[in-house]
């Protein structure tokens, strides 16, 4: 990609951030946009993206998930269209293409998943027969799972759309809670409208979910050094490990998978990681769920290791028996 500052100029032009157009997207791109600002001195524009993600109207688990949100901007990467472009990472498939390389992870937002209700209820208020909207057969898995578990009984519905949409349906009355990431309620400025935010003791997260990529082309040598300054190397590592399980049990991101790393502190020093991961039947009636805790990897290769050694551990417990026609 060609450097579009002019020789003796005295103001480079604007680096151009590709985006997806959602609230949602144009938030998160707005605070990296700064955050690139400040390591970088240049100004940074925003240009807009549809991706057909956004366009497709079918449910995700029917359209496949894996880049259906990434695929359009990674093609105007690679045209020189835009000089970088920002994505939620758990959107991105498991495998990085040669010509394109993730500048950074910025430090991770909360991973958690949210529940809006009505009535501002908590998970276990939910009257019995409550319908819970969300799009994500991993939160479909586990939601029902923890309501057998707590005997409650619920009915999980398939939605899409935007968050005005879905925390509408609430709203509308057509459900009694919907599910949503809690990263993208904070960068909405949104959590308040959060009736209980579900534990990942209870409920694991998506691969990656809370965490930014930031990404550019290869040839980008001098930019990617520039983003790489946005990098946190704790987040890093454990959406690393979160996303080799995923790859390693050969499952899209729209697939029942959840994993979350996280960081075992003693004290202040960071001493171990903790890597656990679910597969499940969307009905919750069989879940597969497995942690391991190692010394924090020191390397990619280190903590891709740690995610294909538990995925391994799970396949062995029949995991890909419940990932159904998503185990491709």
């Amino acid at each position: 990609m060609t450097d579009n500052s002019s020789p003796g100029a005295g103001n480079p032009a604007p680096l151009r951030l590709g985006t997806r157009r959602s609230k949602l997207a144009m938030a998160q791109s707005g605070l990296v946009a700064e955050a690139v600002r400040e390591v970088t001195g240049r100004a940074v524009e925003l240009v807009e993206i549809t991706t057909y993600g956004d366009t497709s109207r079918e449910h995700l688990a029917q359209i496949g998930g894996t880049g259906v949100f990434v695929a359009a901007l990674r093609e105007a990467l690679l045209r020189g269209e835009v000089d970088f472009a920002v994505h939620s990472l758990k959107d991105l498939p498991t495998a990085q293409p040669d010509d394109l390389v993730l500048a950074a992870v910025p430090q991770r937002e909360d991973p958690r998943d949210a529940l809006v209700a009505r009535d501002g209820l908590t998970f276990e208020q939910l009257p019995d027969g409550a319908r819970i909207g969300t799009g994500s057969p991993r939160r479909m898995a586990q939601l029902n799972a923890y309501a057998r578990s707590r005997g409650l009984r619920i009915e999980t519905v398939p939605i899409r759309g935007n968050v005005d949409t879905r925390i509408g349906f609430v709203r509308d009355g057509e459900l009694d809670a919907v599910v949503l990431a809690a990263a993208g309620l904070s960068r909405l400025g949104r959590t308040g409208e959060v009736t209980d935010f579900l534990p990942v003791d209870t409920i694991l997260p998506a691969p990656g979910q809370g965490a930014l990529a930031i990404e550019c082309a290869a040839t980008s040598a001098d930019l990617a050094a520039a983003l790489a300054e946005l990098d946190d190397p704790y987040t890093r590592v454990a959406v690393t490990a979160e996303r080799a399980l995923l790859a390693a049990l050969e499952a899209g991101c729209s697939a029942p998978v959840g994993a979350l790393a996280d960081l075992l502190v003693d004290g202040q020093v960071v001493n171990e990681l903790r890597l656990r991961g679910v597969v499940g039947s969307t009905d919750g009636s069989s879940l597969v769920q497995l942690s391991t805790t190692g010394p924090v990897p020191t390397s990619h290769d280190d903590a891709a290791a740690l995610g294909r050694e538990l995925a391994a551990e799970m396949l062995a417990k029949g995991a890909a028996g419940l990932m159904g026609e998503r185990a491709l």
